[in-house]
């Protein structure tokens, strides 16, 4: 049976509102979480993602009673991230409506943190989001942390492929790069990841036009995540799915 490519709208929030900015920075009010989230569901969304953009950095925990408020308005999977820094920090989100979770500057901080998370909870609720940017004009990426205002010398592939062996069940791979631009994937990079990668791979940064999203899935990924696009509604989940289906590709 062929699996479907998931479309998935992404919150950024920050301060109880979500945000969206262009390569993470010069963030903008995009709405309120608890309506967007509502409105996403209604319109067919496979899955949500919710990430608190400043949590990291911040030094603080992830806004549980949004995440709460936001798992009652939906009744499709819902990822959270954002501040995770310990499997306690898992265990208070799956209990607030989370879905699953996903893990970025932690991990990268401490590797081992991914397997702690994995023995108690299961990979299939643990996400590694990779901010990931090229090295320079080269096809090389590396990994970054605090949501992107940190640039490491870890190769993204083989923080990709290291991760995996410690229990990561899914990849959710974004080019700071591209992100916000609306000016398309970074096929490039979505094709080096998937060559490395053996778990459900997520694009995101970049989407402009339902086109875009085509061009992801022929290159590997298993869903499809954005967000400008979809909040200002310049593209419909429903015709990013036609031109997949167009395309070839299985739609939920």
């Amino acid at each position: 049976m062929t699996l479907s490519v998931r479309i998935i709208p992404c919150l950024d929030v920050a301060d109880g509102r979500v945000v969206k900015g262009v390569n993470f920075e010069n963030l903008r009010d995009a709405g309120d979480p608890i309506e967007l989230s509502a409105y996403y569901f209604e319109s067919g969304a496979d899955e949500l993602t919710f990430l608190d953009v400043n949590a990291t950095n911040e030094n603080r925990s992830t806004m549980y009673d949004l995440v709460r408020r936001t798992a009652e308005q939906v009744f499709i999977p819902l990822t959270v991230g954002g501040g995770v820094r310990a499997v306690d920090d898992v265990d208070r989100l799956l209990q607030s409506g989370a879905d699953k979770v996903s893990i970025a500057s932690a991990a990268l901080n401490d590797p081992s943190l991914i397997e702690a998370i994995a023995n108690r909870f299961g990979s299939q609720v643990l996400v590694l989001s990779l901010d990931a940017k090229r090295n320079g004009d080269a096809a090389q990426f590396v990994a970054t942390k605090n949501g992107g205002r940190v640039v490491t010398d870890i190769d993204a592939l083989d923080w990709v492929a290291r991760a995996i062996d410690l229990g990561i069940g899914e990849v959710l791979l974004n080019s700071i790069d591209a992100d916000g631009t609306q000016s398309g994937f970074d096929i490039e990079m979505l094709e080096a990841v998937r060559e490395v990668s053996t778990v459900p791979l997520i694009a995101s940064g970049g989407a402009g036009s339902a086109q875009d999203f085509v061009a992801a899935a022929k290159a590997g990924a298993d869903a499809i995540l954005a967000a400008s696009i979809f909040h200002n509604r310049s593209v419909t989940i429903q015709e990013v799915k036609q031109e997949l289906s167009k395309a070839g590709f299985a739609v939920r």
